[in-house]
Parts: C-alpha cells; structure tokens; sequence
C-alpha cells in the first residue's frame, strides 16, 4: 500500500525521524502537564468547576484553547491564549509606533527584539487573568451544591499566580522547542492538540445524545450520520478556503548571455484568497476573551447586561461583533504580509512584468487592487465559518461537538495539518521520495501566518 511505503520513507529519513520523535515527546509532556492540577485544589473543586464550564459556551470554548486544563484546575489553565494576544498587541504596535517600525526593519535583531517585548507583555497579561481565573475558581466551588469551601488568601492568589504564569511560559517555551527542533509551527501545533483532545468525547457525547431514550433522543443513527455529512462538507470548504488562489501571470524578458537566450518564460504569482491564514480568527477570538477576563471569567453566574451578551458565544451581538473583527482583521493582516509595493518591485529586478501592465508603480496598484477584490469574499466566507457553530446549535447539535462545525477549532484544525503535511512532504521530496499526493502538491497556509 501507498500509505504503508510512504510511512517507511518518513522513518527512513533521519532528520525528519527525530523531528517527529521530539515534537511527539513535547506533545506527551504537554498532554501530562494539563492534568497536574494546581496547589491546594481538591477534587470537588475540580467538579465544581468542570459543572461551571460545561454550562458556559464560552467557557467551553476557552477551556478547548487550554485542552482541557482551564477545567482540571491546571498548572496550564491559561493555556497559550496570554502569548498570542501579546502577539497581537506588539503586531498593533508594530503598524502605529514609528519605534516598531524601525525594529521591524532590522531584521533578525529587531525581531528578536520584538519577541523578547511580546514575552514580557504575556507576563503582565499573565499577572491580570491568573486572579481573575482564581477568583472564579474560588466563587464556583464555594457556590457548588456539594458543601465544598475554598478559601484563597492573598499570599495563596500570589502563589498560585505565579504557578499558572509560569505554566504557561513554560507551553510557550515547548511551542518554541517545537518550531526550531520539530515538524510544523509550535503554537499552532499545541493549540491543535488541545483542539483534537476534545474530538472523540464531543463525538460520544453528540452520539448518545442523538439515540433514542437518551438525552433528547431526536433523530437518532440517522441524524447523527446527517451531522457527520455536514461536518465532512464544511471541513472541505475550510480546506478550499485556506488553499483557494488567484494566479497572476508574469512574463520574464528574454535577454542574451553569452551565446544562450534566457527568461522568455511565463510563470505565475499565486496571490491567496486568504492570505491571512487562521490569524483573524485567532486576533478576533482574544479580543472576545477579554470582557471575559474583565468579568473574572464570568464569576458571576447570573450576570447581566454587557459582560452576560458576549458571554453568550450563540447570541446575536456576540457573532454580530465577531464577524465584524474578522473581516477587519484579514484585511488588516492581509495589509501585513502582502506587500505589492515591493512585490512589484522584484519582479522589475528580476526583468519580469504582468502582461499588459507597466512594470514599477502601476503594477503595485494593479496587484494591490486584486487582492482587495479576492481579500473581500476570503473575509466574508472566513466569517462565515467562523460563526457557523452557532447555526449549528440552532439545530440542536450539542455545544461541544458544534465547535466543530466551523469557528476556531476547525480552521485551526485544517490549517495547521495542511502547514505540518506540507513541511513533511518537503523533506520527503528533498530526499527524493514521492510526496504525500499521488498529484500535485500539498498547499500550506501562507508562510506570513504565525500561527
């Protein structure tokens, strides 16, 4: 069999061998870390909190972030979410502050530069939501029905605090690892494990819930079969999304060296539908966290008025508000990672033009007007998945598998496997072994996109 052979070739290649076998390991210690449960919480607390989390959809959508530690009581609780809105706000920088933009232009130093700045800023969020986690922790186990009492003084809220920053350092220090030492982006990666390690109890859960005599017993086998279709079909069009490119011809001049003619030959720019990746799902998502982290991670059970609407992750203004900063977002990061200007000023070194366009300024404005025009449908279909799971829940499939119905976890989820295959099929290639398709190419996310 092909896939038999092609798995041979994965474990000939040595370099790729050993990066499997530590981004495996790093993983495993990953998994293990979300169940080492924090000081002092015992496990009526954790029940409490799990009862809590199961019954909050945005609870259940930030616990899937952390894989599951945000309910454990977890040394990981906060799982990665700190560093990527850190990321975020030094990216925001980097487009206002005069400052940032030099360190962007220096290259390797200013990079790291920018990437020591964004650590320290995921310690000061770090310090704001590790309370806020604790006081929502102490108030959900001290108002369970159980009889359980959790009394947290400030010497234990400063010691617990540094525990859960320094755990989720620590996942982004193991993210770090991966990328240099392993297969695929490290972050992503992690927040693809913690994704899929809900996948098999959200599927038990929908099934049991769908036969007869059981939960609501609607529909049953054939229902749940339905469900899976659908959920098949909007995986393909995530895959369709991420892969999805514009072709741009470019003519190369023919010129004489020596007593040989060269360029003269035709190839293509692929200008992708959505550059942006997976980012402005992710950049919206920690913008939503935060009336989150703000209401100590909705502490409050019955709550009112703003912090109680973006509480609610199926209402109205709650995707209303999503869908906007996901459209906003891919056209602003788009604006990032797609620079026609100096596209356009490349291909004029290289001797190169697109057909019918004068080469310098004129094709900077004509590349940049086709992506305006392809970014707009990308966002609005982006949006649109993204905002699926709560179409889903209209129809009565349950809040943990209706995650998978679109939204972050499946984009990530197609995403980041396309990024991680294509890196695979690169080493097979290099070495001469056939790719992972028996035609063409696996096409990954755009190498502008961080995560």
């Amino acid at each position: 069999m092909r896939f038999i052979e092609t798995l041979k070739n994965i474990w000939t290649i040595e370099e790729l061998r050993k990066r499997l076998l530590i981004t495996v390991l790093l993983v495993f210690i990953y998994r293990v870390g979300c169940y080492v449960v924090l000081p002092g919480i015992s496990p009526s607390d954790i029940d409490a909190l799990a009862s809590f989390t199961n019954k909050s959809g945005l609870m259940q959508l930030v616990d899937m972030f952390s894989g599951g530690a945000f309910s454990q009581a977890s040394i990981f609780a906060l799982g990665i979410m700190p560093y990527i809105t850190a990321s975020i706000v030094i990216q925001l920088c980097g487009m206002i502050l005069p400052s940032f933009q030099k360190m962007q232009r220096e290259g390797e130093s200013g990079r790291q530069k920018m990437n020591q700045y964004t650590r320290y800023l995921t310690v000061l969020i770090l310090f704001l939501q590790a309370p806020a986690y604790l006081i929502n922790l102490q108030v959900q186990v001290n108002g369970a029905a159980n009889g359980s009492t959790l009394q947290l003084g400030f010497w234990s809220v400063v010691y617990l605090t540094i525990i859960l920053t320094a755990g989720s350092m620590f996942i982004m220090w193991l993210g770090e690892r991966i990328t240099d030492r392993g297969i695929g982006n490290g972050i992503s990666f992690i927040i693809l494990v913690g994704i899929i390690a809900r996948l098999p109890s959200a599927l038990a859960f929908e099934f049991t819930n769908r036969m007869p005599g059981q939960g609501s017993g609607q529909g049953g086998l054939v229902m749940f079969l339905v469900e899976i279709v659908l959920l098949f079909a909007v995986t393909v069009g995530a895959v369709l999304l991420v892969q999805g490119t514009r072709k741009v011809p470019v003519q190369y001049a023919k010129r004489i060296v020596g007593n040989r003619q060269v360029g003269g030959v035709r190839q293509y720019i692929p200008l992708k539908v959505n550059a942006a990746g997976v980012m402005p799902i992710i950049f919206a998502q920690a913008i939503m966290f935060i009336p989150l982290t703000l209401s100590g991670f909705g502490a409050r059970e019955g709550a009112t008025g703003f912090f109680a609407t973006f509480a609610d992750i199926n209402g109205f203004w709650y995707n209303f508000v999503y869908f906007i900063l996901i459209v906003a977002f891919t056209y602003f990061y788009t604006a990032i990672t797609v620079r026609p200007t100096q596209m356009a000023e490349d291909m004029k070194r290289n001797n190169g033009f697109i057909p019918g366009v004068k080469p310098g300024k004129k094709t900077a404005e004509y590349l940049d007007s086709i992506m305006s025009r392809i970014t707009l449908p990308g966002s609005i279909f982006l949006g649109i998945v993204a905002i699926l799971p709560a179409f889903a829940r209209l129809f009565g499939i349950s809040q943990n598998f209706a995650q998978f119905f679109g939204g972050t976890s499946l984009l990530i989820m197609v995403g980041v496997v396309l990024d991680t295959l294509q890196q695979i099929e690169s080493h097979l290639m290099m070495h001469h072994y056939d790719g992972l398709m028996k035609d063409g190419k696996i096409k990954g996310r755009t190498t502008g996109s961080a995560y």
